[in-house]
C-alpha cells in the first residue's frame, strides 16, 4: 500500500524559501509519477510540478516555474520542492501525490491514486 507524508509546511514572509518534503512507503520498482498540487480556499486542487521516476522528466507549471525545484531521492523514497521568492498567492495546502504510470501525462488530480495529508503554506507579505 503506498503513503506519502508531507512535511515542511509554515509561514513565510513574502520573497522568502521554503523546502516541503514528502515521505513515500509502498512505492513499487516500476515507473511512477510523483507530484505536488496545492490548494487554495475556493480553488480547484491545481498541480504546480511533477517527476517520472525513471528519467526523470520533470514539468513545472507556469506559475512556479523558476522558483520551485523539485527533486527526487529514490533510494531514500523521499521528493523535495524547494520554493524560492513566494508569494502571498503561492499561500495555499500542498500536497504530494503518486500514480502508478508509465508517464505523467494528463497531470490532472483525478489521476492520482494515492496523496499525502497535506501541509499548510502561508506566506504574509
Amino acid at each position: 500500500q503506498v503513503q506519502l507524508m508531507e512535511s515542511g509546511g509554515g509561514s513565510v514572509q513574502a520573497g522568502g524559501s521554503m523546502r516541503l518534503s514528502c515521505a513515500a512507503s509502498g512505492l513499487p520498482n516500476s515507473t511512477y509519477c510523483l507530484a505536488w498540487f496545492r490548494q487554495a480556499p475556493g480553488k480547484d486542487r491545481e498541480g504546480i510540478v511533477y517527476i517520472l521516476s525513471s528519467d526523470p522528466r520533470i514539468g513545472y507549471d507556469d506559475s512556479v516555474k523558476g522558483r520551485f525545484t523539485i527533486t527526487q531521492d529514490r533510494a531514500k523514497n523521499t521528493m523535495d520542492l524547494q520554493m524560492h521568492s513566494l508569494k502571498p498567492e503561492d499561500t495555499a495546502m500542498y500536497y504530494c501525490a503518486a500514480r502508478i504510470a508509465s508517464n505523467c501525462y494528463y497531470f490532472a488530480a483525478r489521476t492520482f491514486n494515492y496523496w499525502g495529508q497535506g501541509t499548510q503554506v502561508s506566506v504574509y507579505s
